[in-house]
């Protein structure tokens, strides 16, 4: 069922906290399991992240299991998100692996200009993945969303670790050298999911030492065209616009690509 057809049939379902996070998945499309058991997945990969956006609040987000992975640009009625995930049956870790990414994105309060950097936001969304799967697979292990489900973190992990071991960097190379290779094919096709991985699997450390860092992603994008802005300038413009205390995380990133982030004197 499309989410456009399918909007009149959701509920006001919300979290049970001070901070809550409204997930839906479509009745009535194609799940291929328990819609309850669905919703558990969306909200415990969601939950991930969201304690690190302790003043955001978000509308009602719509998920139905094909025709993506995407977010769409345009919203429901009443301002909600639209994701569409490609999954089904009880695929749990790939139900929740695609869903982060895509939450990666509404947090990153993405937008629907061309941007030769976007495949950066790309790669943010697709560490969220790999950061959702194992912080699920731990979480689960104590406060699974059933009791039996218990035993199926080492398969959140394991699905983790399967993409995590084959996006590493080439042996003796960093970062900014393979960036420097990479770069015009990133500019021009911003969703290489294999390219993507290995920056996220790069930069996957730094978000997991400091999980608030997480907030940072609320300013990656400013809601205007960028042009044939470089990455430095990307990144300067991304740090001019985080709070304060969120500004080494940004200046630590821009040195794993051997950019340096010029501070203003005091």
């Amino acid at each position: 069922m499309a989410i456009a057809a399918a909007l009149a049939l959701t509920g006001p379902a919300a979290c049970a906290t001070d901070h809550p996070l409204d997930i839906h998945p479509i009745a009535g499309a194609s799940w291929g399991g328990q819609i309850r058991d669905v919703e558990k997945v969306l909200h415990s990969a969601a939950e991930t992240l969201w304690p690190y956006f302790p003043e955001r609040t978000l509308k009602p987000i719509l998920v139905e299991p094909k025709g993506g992975p995407i977010t769409l640009f345009r919203r429901g009625s009443k301002g909600e998100y639209l994701v569409r995930l490609n999954t089904g049956d009880r695929l749990w870790a790939q139900h929740a692996y695609q869903f982060a990414h895509e939450f990666g994105h509404i947090l990153a309060n993405y937008d629907e200009y061309e941007r030769p950097n976007k495949w950066f936001e790309e790669s943010i969304c697709e560490m969220a993945s790999l950061f959702a799967l194992r912080r699920m697979s731990e979480t689960w292990k104590v406060r699974p969303p059933y009791p039996n489900w218990k035993d199926y973190g080492p398969a959140l992990a394991k699905y983790a670790d399967e993409r995590i071991q084959t996006a590493q960097l080439p042996a003796s190379k960093t970062l900014a050298q393979w960036y420097r290779e990479n770069e015009p094919l990133l500019r021009q096709e911003p969703c290489l999911r294999d390219k993507n991985t290995i920056v996220a699997v790069a930069l996957l450390p730094l978000f997991e030492k400091q999980p608030e860092s997480w907030q940072a992603i609320t300013w990656l994008n400013d809601g205007t065209a960028h042009g044939a802005r470089t990455f430095a300038g990307y990144l300067g413009d991304w740090h001019a616009r985080v709070p304060e205390k969120l500004r080494p995380l940004v200046r630590q990133i821009a040195r794993k690509f051997a950019i340096e982030i010029a501070v203003p004197a005091r």
